[in-house]
């Protein structure tokens, strides 16, 4: 009995652990992430690479609601693609993203952008983050941008649904 007591509590204390610190379990409640991710998609996110490197021009993050938001009442976490990194001009013009000037080539969108928007500066340790299905996310164009500290983990692996299980690049 004392062993089986030792095991459950051991196991609990693990599981709470990983969950808190180094990976955990998100599913995908809206569309503003289509094609890419489907509603109800289930993922893992790593919460512990971006204690060590910057998150970089296409992951796929996890964060936690900006002042902004918090302010429109919203409380769950956001998943979105970061486009805009630290002290970049970031444009949206003609069905484009604009990145210093220069055209960002995205093979992931569900349709261009419909809308023109900028050019912003992203600040000092802040992302500018969009969702792929460009036209229906509530994203950086409208709310700003993500600071580094709110932003939980990127998106490694789908494992669910079964018929769409793998890693993002």
């Amino acid at each position: 009995m004392l062993e089986t007591v030792k095991t459950i509590g051991l196991s609990l204390v693990l599981a709470f652990g990983v969950r808190t610190f180094v990976a955990e379990a998100r599913y995908i409640p809206s569309g503003s992430m289509e094609p890419t991710l489907q509603i109800n998609d289930r993922l893992i996110i790593d919460k512990v690479s971006y204690d060590f490197i910057s998150p970089q021009r296409g992951d796929i993050v996890v964060f936690n609601p900006t002042k902004t938001l918090l302010s429109e009442n919203y409380h769950e976490a956001f998943i979105k693609r970061v486009i805009g990194l630290p002290k970049e001009t970031v444009k949206v013009k003609n069905g484009l993203v604009y990145i210093n000037g220069s055209p960002l080539k995205e093979n992931y969108l569900e349709a261009k952008p419909d809308y023109q928007w900028g050019p912003v500066i992203v600040p000092k340790n802040s992302y500018l983050v969009l969702g792929d299905n460009r036209n229906n996310s509530y994203d950086s164009h409208y709310w700003g941008f993500v600071p580094h500290n709110k932003i939980i983990g990127r998106a490694i692996v789908r494992f669910y649904p079964l018929n769409r299980i793998g890693f993002f690049n």
